[in-house]
């Protein structure tokens, strides 16, 4: 895949072609696909009420390339709720081993918890093992006396759309490192690695 952009030791502000923009959406869409993908589980940060960072692995369930978001599910009881309510802005970090890539991405969340948007997704995934996350009596996190076996309402299913605000691009390779950043609407730069 790297092959498609330009050579490695490709001096910075050398112009940066678009074709690492529409690999970076095509490799996306593959993780929300493909299981095993390493971009598939990427760290989500978001910054906790005392204004400490807060960090955790979701799930990238969908990718729109051409609205530029991304879209994971989550328990609308679970603490990162929370914090994007108070600050929508986050970060996804992702790495892959096989590429060389680490792909740090700023965003701007909406928490769904009602609407079409939910009950769409819910209704495709109720019927599969994943819909449990969703199903526990208790929010995440809560201490239990026993390991949870009950099972509640669809009502803790929330959707967040991410809207990417700028991706932080790093290639890590023996012939030489390359970095990038690709700020929606602007064109892309190359930066020092």
């Amino acid at each position: 895949m790297s092959a498609l952009l330009a050579p490695a030791g490709t001096p910075v502000g050398a112009p940066l072609s678009a074709t690492l923009h529409e690999q970076l959406w095509r490799e996306l869409a593959v993780a929300a696909d493909r299981r095993g993908h390493p971009w598939r589980t990427p760290s989500l940060a978001t910054v906790s009420p005392d204004g400490l960072p807060d960090a955790r692995t979701v799930v990238l369930r969908e990718v729109d390339p051409d609205q530029e978001r991304l879209i994971f599910f989550t328990d609308a009881r679970s603490p990162k709720v929370g914090q994007l309510k108070t600050q929508p802005r986050a970060v996804l970090v992702m790495w892959s081993a096989e590429l060389g890539w680490q792909l740090r991405i700023q965003i701007d969340c909406q928490v769904e918890v009602s609407g079409l948007a939910v009950s769409s997704r819910w209704a495709r995934l109720r019927s599969t093992p994943a819909a449990q996350d969703y199903l526990a009596p208790l929010p995440p996190g809560s201490p239990a006396d026993a390991p949870p076996s009950g099972l509640a309402a669809r009502e803790h299913f929330a959707v967040v759309q991410a809207q990417v605000l700028e991706m932080d691009w790093l290639e890590l390779a023996a012939t030489g490192h390359r970095r990038a950043r690709l700020s929606a609407g602007q064109p892309p730069v190359w930066l020092q690695p």
